[in-house]
Parts: structure tokens; C-alpha cells; sequence
């Protein structure tokens, strides 16, 4: 039998009535990102999802990275399969994980009976196949606390699998299961992490850029386009939507009090944001602010901004420091390129003493001046859409 890949659901199995829907997506997006990399057949039992490459063409190392990073899954093995026979496991083990072996100085083997049928308990099992690989192996030593080689045994329904322990998977849920969100997008550290961190649970991204050509470059627009593409990775395709942003914020400039200008510009693009996400069928808002970390993110700067949405806003980092945002940065592998030196807009115009304890009808006043609904109409009007892929 050709080797296979093993995927552990994470809490999918707490689910209830509904848990079918919650699977039914998960296999969805795992074939997705299966199908560029050949023919692969996969199925769900027993809390598991299998991944059998149907040919010699399937490149199965490609796809094994690639589930890693599949929302719903919480561990990935590459597993050989083999009769549900004691002897036919202690040889696959002893076949296949003979380089592992080699290398060892300790090990365990765990075993687990999903199919109670099998003759053996879990231990006798488990002491039956260690029993083996010591006699080949006689350097080996057990060690049951701390092995540096755990080789696992799984008897399930249509076969027994071997394989030398699971790597985490990326957890959460399948992105889909709870709808989708618009997710403000800029270059920064924190947007990509807020937009990784919804989209684990289980939401769709609508990423939505302000882009403020000639006082930002094609530069800081392609900083984004690539940040939004190492999210694919965890999310797939999106539609990256650029909005023009330099009239509405030469307008506030010119017409607005300077301690102003960063709500004032928030303000319109949480309006924008809205019409994006009513024209997209989204459900929320998602953006990167962390409380306290500059003057548009105190508590009242907050409120200020997010008064003129009726949709729900989300912030996933709302609570984290900048060492534990910086962190899952570099884990989801944006940090290098947040860090380059391009401006975004947020930059544009940034006041010398901004407000922060703005109060919300000196705000609404201040704006007042403005063509707000004409301003956000063109704006929307000429979004680009750029799409993105893994």
C-alpha cells in the first residue's frame, strides 16, 4: 500500500447536529488545495480525513506541507498503511521507519484501536510491536516519558496505519463555515495577523486596501498584494479590493481640524468598508487595532471610528501586546515583509497632536463640511479588485 496522509479534526468533533456542514466544507477546501498538486482521494471516517494520492504523478510531499496550513485540522501524519495484523504492523514499521529507527536512541510505540474488533488491547499491541523493533533494533532503549522516536499504530476501519507522530496542524475552523468579513488590510504588522486570526475561525476574507497614490507608492501597494498572498496559504484565493483613498484625504486636509484628520479618515473607511461588504454579502468588519497602541486606537478613538457602522466590527488583536502580535507575524511568515520600509496611507497627513479623547458631535461637526456620501460613492465606484492566489 502507497503512503497516505492522516488529518486529526480539532473541535469539528465537538460539533453537533450541524457537524456534517462543518466537514462537508473542511473536505471542500482540502480539495482545493489538492487539486493543482494531482489526483488525490480523499474521505472522512472516524474523526479522520484521509488524503490518498491516486497515481505515481500526485506529489504527495508538496500536499503534506500544503495541509499543514488547512484551517480544521489540528494534526498531519504521513502514515503506511498495512493488513490489520500484528505482524503485518511490526513489519511496515520496521520497513518504512527504518531510517527513524536508525537514528534513534529511544522510543515508544502508542497504539490506538478505533475499530474494536481487533483482537489485541491498545498495550498488548503496543508491547507486541515494540517488542519487534527492539529485537531488530537492539540499540534502541524504551523510553515511555521522553522518546526521542514515537511510533504510532492506528487500527482503524479499512486498515492499520503506522507513522512516526503527527505535526500540528493549523487549527480552528474551515475557513467558510462562519461567513465572510471585509478586513482592512494596510501594511503593516497588525491588519495581516487580525485577518489570519478571524480567518481561523472559520471566516472568508475580503481584504480591502486604501491605496493614496502620489503620497504612497506602487511600491506600498505591492508590499500589500504580497502580504495578502502568504495569507492564501491559509485561507485561498481572495479578492484584494484597492481603494483609491487621495481625494477623500486631501478633502479632510483641507476642510477638517489637523488633531482630526486620522478618525475623520477612519471614519470613511469604515464607510467604505460597510458598502464592500454589503456589495460582497459580508457579514462583519475586521480590523487590526489594538487597544492603547496609538492615539486612534484609545477607547474613545474606537467608538468615534466605528460609529457610523451598523455592521459588526471585529478585532482579533484587540487585546495582544506588539511582542505577541509580532509573534504570530513571524509564525504566519509576514513579519519580513510588513517590515519594509514602504509608507500606507495612515501615514498621509498624520497630525502633530492627534485626538485622543475625541468626543463624537465635535467629530460629526467637523465633518459636517464634507460630501461624505459622495466621497465613499466614487470611492467604492473605483475600487480595483485584484485577485490572488496560493
Amino acid at each position: 500500500m502507497n503512503e497516505i496522509i492522516l488529518l486529526k479534526l480539532g473541535e469539528l468533533v465537538l460539533k453537533g447536529l450541524n457537524r456534517k456542514n462543518f466537514e462537508s466544507r473542511l473536505l471542500g477546501n482540502i480539495h482545493r488545495r489538492l487539486r493543482p498538486l494531482g489526483k488525490f482521494k480523499v474521505y472522512s471516517r472516524q474523526s479522520t480525513v484521509y488524503v490518498e494520492p491516486q497515481d505515481g504523478e500526485a506529489r504527495l510531499d508538496e500536499a503534506y506541507e500544503s495541509m499543514k496550513a488547512v484551517f480544521g485540522v489540528v494534526g498531519v501524519s504521513r502514515a503506511f498503511p498495512c493488513e490489520k495484523t500484528a505482524s503485518a504492523i511490526a513489519e511496515t514499521a520496521l520497513r518504512c521507519l527504518e531510517g527513524e529507527l536508525n537514528r534513534a536512541r529511544t522510543f515508544k510505540v502508542e497504539s490506538k484501536r478505533a475499530d474494536k474488533s481487533f483482537p489485541m488491547t491498545s498495550i498488548q499491541l503496543s508491547q507486541y510491536v515494540g517488542g519487534r523493533l527492539h529485537e531488530a533494533h537492539p540499540n534502541l532503549a524504551v523510553d515511555v516519558k521522553n522518546p526521542e522516536l514515537l511510533v504510532n499504530v492506528e487500527v482503524r476501519d479499512y486498515a492499520a496505519y503506522v507513522h512516526a507522530g503527527a505535526e500540528p496542524g493549523a487549527g480552528g475552523l474551515p475557513v467558510g463555515v462562519n461567513g465572510s468579513a471585509v478586513t482592512l488590510l494596510s501594511g503593516g504588522i497588525d491588519s495581516p495577523v487580525a485577518s489570519f486570526m478571524i480567518a481561523k475561525r472559520g471566516v472568508e476574507l475580503v481584504p480591502l486596501h486604501f491605496f493614496s497614490y502620489p503620497y504612497t507608492s506602487p511600491q506600498a501597494k505591492e508590499k500589500v498584494l504580497t502580504l495578502a498572498q502568504k495569507l492564501t496559504r491559509y485561507c485561498g484565493r481572495m479578492t484584494v479590493h484597492v481603494v483609491p483613498f487621495t481625494k477623500i484625504q486631501e478633502e479632510i486636509r483641507k476642510n477638517c481640524p489637523e488633531d482630526l484628520f486620522t478618525l475623520e479618515m477612519r471614519r470613511f473607511m469604515m464607510r467604505i468598508a460597510q458598502k464592500v461588504a454589503e456589495e460582497n454579502g459580508a457579514g462583519a468588519i475586521v480590523t487590526g487595532e489594538s487597544l492603547g497602541q496609538v492615539a486612534s486606537q484609545t477607547m474613545a478613538a474606537i467608538a468615534v471610528t466605528g460609529a457610523v457602522c451598523s455592521l459588526p466590527i471585529l478585532r482579533p488583536v484587540v487585546g495582544m501586546d506588539k511582542e505577541e502580535i509580532v509573534s504570530v507575524a513571524r509564525r504566519i511568515g509576514t513579519f519580513e515583509t510588513s517590515i519594509l520600509p514602504y509608507e500606507d496611507c495612515c501615514t498621509v497627513f498624520t497630525p502633530r497632536h492627534p485626538q485622543t479623547r475625541p468626543v463624537l458631535f465635535e467629530v460629526e461637526e467637523a465633518e459636517s463640511v464634507l460630501p461624505v456620501e459622495d466621497l465613499v460613492r466614487e470611492a467604492v465606484e473605483l475600487i480595483e479588485r485584484v485577485v490572488v492566489k496560493p
